[in-house]
């Protein structure tokens, strides 16, 4: 017969020094995107806030919660059969942070592909997973014994599966919608097929994870499935965090394949030429243009970019 803290507090516990590690890196990445991008729109930056602070009291909360159970109630066996207030915020947090995340990326999607349909389907299964983890909340509190929380188990499935398949959808789109940039101006190729890489580990690392907890979740009556739930607020966070902070590469990182190799397209405006080096830079010769005022464009963020051209055709330098 297993310890009574072997069912759902070992697990619980291996999760939250997984939950502790991946904190330590949105840490990380979090002072990087403050940093490095200062001139974000406010909206941005308020929701990373929002993620780190969400993030945090996650892991206090969880922390709390195994410190109480392995440490104030060591050997009491009545206490550890049944999860408390505590370990219930942990359902909901992880819901919120997840859903969250996915509501930016459709926004993303919106703002790349204008595709309502594909948005409409990230949103609803992102609200649906959202329900689905405050429904768990909810039932934990209702039937707080460890050994019975199969029985809720539609709500578990809703609510992970409806996450998984979201992540699927984002992943997808995003891939798909750079495959098709990739041939439109090859001297990106490089930079693309790194933002692809991107995107695929950080959509499969997140569905993966909650697929494989609603797995042993329906499979395995203990709490092993803890071990990838209790992450997996932070794997969403992350994802977020490097998709924003992987801008980095776009304007500085190119392939050093030779310090050489350059591309030439001839367009109708005039020559677009590239160059390998530390900062690659786009030089574009305007035959005549007219900015119009207040005309700026966005990236796909939200923020204004600098405007390249002047009211006046000129020669001149453009980052990328």
């Amino acid at each position: 017969m297993m310890n009574p803290a072997e069912v759902a507090q070992g697990p619980f516990l291996i999760g939250v020094a997984i939950n502790i590690l991946l904190y330590g890196i949105m840490v990380t990445q979090t002072y990087l995107y403050f940093t490095t991008y200062k001139s974000d729109n406010l909206w941005t930056k308020s929701f990373v806030a929002f993620l780190f602070l969400a993030d945090t009291v996650n892991t206090v909360l969880d922390f709390v919660y195994i410190y109480q159970a392995l440490v104030l109630h060591f050997g009491d066996s009545t206490w550890l059969v049944e999860a408390n207030w505590v370990f219930a915020t942990d359902p909901i947090m992880t819901g919120i942070i997840g859903g969250s995340v996915q509501l930016f990326f459709a926004w993303r999607i919106y703002v790349l592909l204008k595709n309502l349909f594909v948005v409409a389907t990230v949103v609803l299964l992102s609200l649906a997973g959202i329900l689905g983890s405050i429904g768990a909340t909810i039932a934990v509190t209702i039937i707080p014994q460890f050994v019975k929380f199969q029985k809720f188990e539609v709500i578990v499935i809703i609510w992970l599966a409806c996450a998984a398949c979201a992540d699927v959808i984002i992943a997808l789109a995003l891939v798909l919608h750079l495959r098709n940039k990739r041939n439109a101006f090859p001297g990106t190729n490089d930079v693309i097929d790194r933002l692809i890489r991107i995107t695929m580990q950080t959509g499969l690392i997140t569905s993966m994870c909650a697929v494989i907890d609603l797995i042993t979740y329906l499979t395995i009556s203990s709490g092993i499935h803890l071990i990838f739930n209790v992450p997996l607020a932070k794997l969403y966070s992350n994802s977020l965090l490097s998709s924003l902070n992987a801008r980095g590469g776009w304007r500085y990182n190119t392939p050093d394949i030779s310090s050489s190799l350059h591309y030439r397209q001839t367009t109708q405006q005039g020559t677009v030429q590239l160059q390998s080096g530390v900062h690659p830079e786009v030089f574009m010769h305007i035959e005549e243009h007219e900015l119009l005022d207040g005309d700026k464009s966005q990236d796909l963020f939200g923020n204004a970019q600098s405007e390249a051209w002047s009211h006046q055709s000129k020669d001149g330098p453009v980052d990328v």
